[in-house]
């Protein structure tokens, strides 16, 4: 079995070795790139992870808890194997001084959940379903992770019938996602509701929470090693977040989902492999939304009512795909200085430093105390890097504000009740119906680029192809038998 630390040090490797091959950050190519890098970096994770599990040994215990259903672990040691030391880190949640966060910064501990849930846990909010029979991974059930699944099984089949009855506009697929790359459709940006060029919106996205001051915090990408620490300080400051999770990793760390979702916060999804959803066919479309829903429902027993796109990459034909399989869109706000991107995602990809991401988030908090609305932003856990910069100092940095903000779950700033996140719980449809004859744009009223320049957040995309580095620990680790 392969323990925990040692799953921490392959999963380190493997994303610092895809980082540093990527072309970068505007690339389509890398999400080309990926079938073949996964087959080689499944090879590797699986002849590793023999070598690592002998090599390692964990130190965790367990102990019982009450009804509901939860195991209190103590905590691990530390890594078995690392390339280098970790940088010695600061305060409770060990996070290094922020002119330490860059992607060279070597991995440190991989934390050990402190709670663990029996099949049959009951969630914290009224009329939930208890949660199911432990998961059990089978690559026979599920779809090549981080691949665009394919569109001939019975499952998409049977997915493609919700859209019978609606109004799917005929926009031909673009590109890649990018404008640069797809002139026309970027020319037709408005007529199309393209977010990415332009930052058009359609009437049923979610884009900001109502109350001024109110921050609307979520995390992308995940379930992810990391997260861990993401939810003790949510735990230890009392505050819900939501998390859109990647169907591929939700296979790959169930408990960590549990987790999320018993912790009282929200579960949306966020794609199976992660790929710009534009650019894809219908039935890509459903495939991706379909399993991802699905693999959610399976872990937690729930089906969630919203949805993110990948790089926030969404038009008024993928609007009404998503909302005629139940699913709202939500997208960061585009504010004054432009989209409410912390580039996070920048600082694990070389691109910037820690320091520098944490000045973007200082300069969007300045912008959102102008608003007369709240605000969401974009972050991640699916990187330490990015969980450090949200624990040890963007959330801080927006609790400590002046003015203060209030910091929600989604749904929470919306006022839309608990119940109403997932399908099998909803008293209220808040899907609706998504008009999409007229597009408005978040930039016309910011300031920020035109539709001919780009949103300009193009979101989590050199990591896309270092995905293939989580999945295949995370493979590795299923075989294994310790996930």
């Amino acid at each position: 079995m392969l323990p925990i630390s040692a799953l921490s040090a392959l999963l380190a490797a493997t994303l610092s070795l895809e980082l540093a091959n990527a072309h970068g950050v505007h690339n389509a190519r890398a999400h080309h790139d990926i079938a073949k890098r996964q087959t080689t970096a499944v090879a590797l994770a699986a002849s590793t992870s023999s070598s690592a599990a002998s090599a390692a040994a964990t130190t965790s215990s367990a102990a019982a808890s009450g009804a509901s259903g939860a195991t209190t672990a103590a905590p691990s040691g530390t890594s078995a194997a690392t390339t280098a030391a970790a940088v010695s880190g600061t305060g409770s949640y060990n996070v290094p001084p922020l002119s330490a966060i860059n992607s060279a910064m070597p991995s440190g501990a991989t934390p050990t959940l402190s709670t663990t849930f029996s099949p049959g846990a009951q969630p914290t909010y009224s009329g939930a379903p208890v949660i199911p029979a432990k998961f059990i991974f089978s690559s026979a059930d599920w779809p090549a992770l981080d691949r665009i699944p394919p569109t001939d099984s019975d499952q998409v089949k049977e997915w493609m019938k919700e859209l019978d009855g609606h109004d799917i506009p005929d926009i031909t697929p673009t590109v890649d996602g990018e404008c640069a790359s797809d002139p026309q459709a970027a020319a037709q940006a408005q007529q199309r509701g393209w977010w990415t060029c332009g930052g058009w919106t359609s009437g049923n996205d979610i884009v900001a929470c109502p109350e001024k001051n109110t921050w609307g915090v979520s995390f992308d990408d995940g379930p992810a090693p990391y997260s861990e620490k993401l939810l003790k300080y949510l735990d230890d400051h009392d505050l819900s977040a939501t998390f859109f999770v990647v169907g591929s990793r939700v296979v790959s760390y169930p408990d960590i989902l549990i987790a999320e979702y018993m912790a009282g916060h929200e579960i949306s999804v966020h794609t199976w492999s992660h790929h710009p959803l534009t650019a894809m066919t219908n039935e890509q479309i459903v495939a991706e939304l379909g399993w991802t829903r699905h693999a959610i429902q399976t872990v937690l027993g729930v089906t969630p009512t919203t949805m993110r796109p990948p790089f926030g990459d969404i038009d008024n034909r993928v609007r009404a795909i998503s909302n005629a399989m139940g699913l709202r869109p939500i997208i960061w706000t585009t504010g004054p200085g432009g989209p409410f991107d912390t580039n996070d995602w920048r600082v694990p990809a070389g691109e910037h430093t820690g320091t520098e991401s944490f000045a973007t988030f200082e300069s969007i908090l300045g912008n959102a105390s102008t608003m007369d609305t709240g605000f969401i932003v974009l972050e991640h856990d699916l990187f330490e890097i990015t969980v450090d910069l949200a624990v040890g100092y963007t959330l801080d940095a927006a609790l400590t504000h002046n003015p203060p903000f209030k910091l929600e779950s989604i749904g929470e700033c919306l006022s839309i009740p608990m119940n109403d996140m997932y399908h099998e719980t909803a008293t209220t449809d808040i899907v609706g119906a998504n008009s999409t004859s007229d597009s408005t744009s978040s930039n016309s009223t910011s300031g920020s680029s035109s539709a001919a320049s780009g949103n300009g957040a193009t979101g989590l995309r050199l990591p896309s192809s270092a995905f293939v580095g989580v999945a295949a620990a995370a493979v590795a680790a299923v075989f294994a038998g310790s996930l």
